[in-house]
């Protein structure tokens, strides 16, 4: 008898997959004693894109929150997902900030580390995987499956093969777009088995709806450990639910031995999240399952919609979904998963959203058209590299052998901000994040996501009304009137305790409003707050008007963003007031869709307004810079 073993991914790939990766260490903290007694291989619980996430978003220190689990979960290895010489982010690092990160994560907390290239270059993973066995951790190689002209079972086997030469404890398949059907899968393990005898773990989601079946042939073919989720964050974009896949293998001889009683109270818990958090559950829809044509994964599908609807476009997804297998296939079939994901979706977004292909390419796309990201599988469309970087010849190298030292500098950059060498790494990896994030922190600012969501206690949404119900709550109404204040929302409607409430800006002061006497059985009452336009004590700064004229033109940004106007905290703006500028210079960076988009000039002359301030949240069409031609 050979049971199969499961790993968990609610904490990690599932919420990333279906919830953007906002689920925060307040959600997972009560739950964690039950999933370490759940009976499985391990959790997955941090990397990925949970590390920047924290950080953007949540208000949160990602180091502290792999601490807090790894205090609370005793029996169960702790595991992360890592993007090989790219670590939690987007681009590649040098190698003083791997092993450091490495080093660290150990330290913190993690027995497992999962390694990927997105392109699976192996000499990416070289690195990553020394530091991962020198800091003690197992070492779980991966093979990123996809389907291209070029991704052939000799291409798997081959760098199975090399993987394994490298010291891998184990080989995790890794089928980021539930491309991998179960003959083909049943096929492949057998032959890694049959030539490596190693130990294969396989990775897949549910989003065409073949990962359940695909896992019970794996099993067959010799699969030890296959992941899964809990049932209230399965399916869709997410990995098949464990109840089910637990279910399918009683009574055979690869039973996992896991409690469905057991299974199915954890699933209560997430399920009251799910439904106090207002996430959906993950679904499959005719348009996921289009997966087959497009092979974009489930996890980039959900940021595309995010993405799109930030830039006001959602209406274009199909006409980017159309754009994307175009893309990839001009850019060399790379497997379309994080970074290189976001390098084809957002150049496909783009493509759509400006009307002409590769009018607007992000420096990341520049970069992976040099090789700054490693080889592609097959060669990039001529054409189309000499559009993005004209008779640039690309690396040949590592990338990595040509970046510069990165920990010195990051140091010598945090002496006044960083508390710990854990500070010192997040900066190294996400400058203008980890600053921002360290600096609210300093402050004790709450960030700007956490401000805008309404908690409660115990799980609970607070009311807005007081106990003796006859007035509004106004620490809640204060908070909320914070809100619009800091944000373009001018009216906020919503009900609470059957009392329906508008909060708007308006010419009048706060107002308590008595609400008691006007409740009458059955028929709620409408409440209207007015709220100053100006609410904060100094009046806040007018965007400066661009001075037109016959001899002016203006730099407008492409895209809703954040303006930022140089590479990194402490780095020159790429251009000043009065500075002579060519057509086609860098002026600025606009980070969207995960990306930092660099901004060139179309037009020659002297910058003689920059509207913007760095830092400074930008809109589609907003002006940024005048130009006098």
């Amino acid at each position: 008898m050979k049971p199969i073993k499961i790993t968990d991914t609610t904490l990690r790939d599932a919420h990333q997959s279906l919830w953007a990766t906002r689920m925060r260490t307040e959600d997972m903290l009560p739950i964690l004693t039950e999933l370490d007694e759940a009976g499985y291989f391990s959790l997955e619980v941090w990397g990925g894109a949970t590390f920047d996430v924290c950080l953007r978003f949540l208000g949160e220190d990602p180091w502290e929150r792999l601490r807090q689990i790894k205090s609370r979960v005793k029996k169960t290895p702790l595991q992360m997902l890592l993007r090989a010489q790219s670590l939690v982010g987007y681009q590649h690092y040098p190698d003083d900030v791997v092993r450091e990160f490495v080093t660290l994560s150990v330290k913190n907390g993690i027995d497992i580390i999962r390694i990927f290239d997105s392109l699976n270059d192996v000499r990416n993973m070289v690195v990553p995987m020394e530091a991962a066995k020198k800091a003690g951790a197992h070492v779980q190689a991966s093979v990123v499956y996809t389907i291209s002209p070029v991704h052939t079972t000799k291409h798997y086997l081959e760098t199975a093969t090399a993987l394994a030469e490298l010291g891998a404890d184990s080989l995790c398949i890794k089928d980021m777009a539930g491309l991998l059907t179960p003959i083909k899968a049943y096929e492949l393990i057998s032959l890694l088995k049959k030539e490596l005898g190693i130990m294969i773990h396989l990775h897949s989601h549910y989003i065409g709806g073949m990962a359940v079946g695909t896992y019970l042939k794996a099993a067959e073919a010799g699969a030890d450990i296959i992941d899964t989720a809990s049932v209230p964050l399965a399916f869709g974009a997410s990995q098949p639910p464990v109840e089910t896949v637990v279910r399918a293998f009683q009574e055979t001889e690869f039973d996992t031995g896991l409690s469905l009683r057991k299974l199915f109270h954890i699933a209560k818990y997430f399920e009251a999240l799910r439904k106090n958090r207002g996430f959906e559950r993950g679904i499959t829809r005719i348009s996921d399952m289009r997966v087959f044509e497009h092979q974009v994964p489930g996890g980039m599908i959900s940021n595309l919609v995010s993405q799109l609807e930030e830039q006001g476009a959602l209406e274009r997804i199909h006409d980017v979904l159309e754009e994307i297998p175009k893309v990839r296939a001009e850019l060399g079939y790379p497997p379309l998963v994080t970074p290189t994901s976001q390098i084809v979706g957002t150049q496909a977004v783009l493509n759509v959203l400006t009307g002409a292909r590769y009018k607007l390419v992000p420096g990341e796309v520049k970069g992976y058209v040099r090789g700054l990201y490693g080889r592609p599988p097959a060669p990039i469309n001529a054409e189309i590299q000499k559009k993005i970087i004209g008779d640039e010849e690309p690396l040949s190298v590592r990338p990595a052998d040509k970046l510069e030292p990165g920990m010195a500098k990051a140091k010598q950059d945090t002496l006044e901000l960083a508390l710990s060498p854990e500070d010192v790494v997040s900066y190294a990896l996400f400058p203008q994040i980890a600053k921002k994030f360290f600096e609210e922190r300093k402050s004790g600012a709450v960030s700007r996501e956490e401000r805008k969501e309404v908690k409660g206690t115990k799980g609970e949404r607070p009311s807005l009304l007081s106990k003796e119900d006859s007035k509004l709550n106004l620490q809640e109404i204060k908070e909320l009137i914070q809100i619009i204040d800091e944000t373009d929302i001018s009216e906020l409607n919503l009900e609470s305790d059957g009392v329906k409430i508008a909060i708007r800006k308006g010419p009048s002061a706060i107002m308590s409003v008595p609400v008691t006497a006007a409740r009458q059985e059955g028929n709620p009452t409408s409440v209207t707050v007015e709220v100053p336009a100006q609410n904060s004590a100094e009046p806040a700064a007018k965007a400066a008007e661009p001075i037109i004229s016959a001899n002016t033109e203006t730099i407008t940004s492409p895209m809703v963003g954040t303006f930022y106007s140089s590479q990194s905290p402490e780095a020159a703006p790429f251009v000043k007031v009065g500075q002579h500028i060519e057509a086609g210079q860098p002026v600025c960076i606009v980070e969207a869709m995960k990306l930092m988009n660099e901004i060139e000039s179309e037009i020659e002359g002297k910058v003689i307004q920059i509207l913007v301030e760095n830092g400074q949240p930008v809109e589609y069409g907003q002006p940024l810079f005048v130009i006098e031609k």
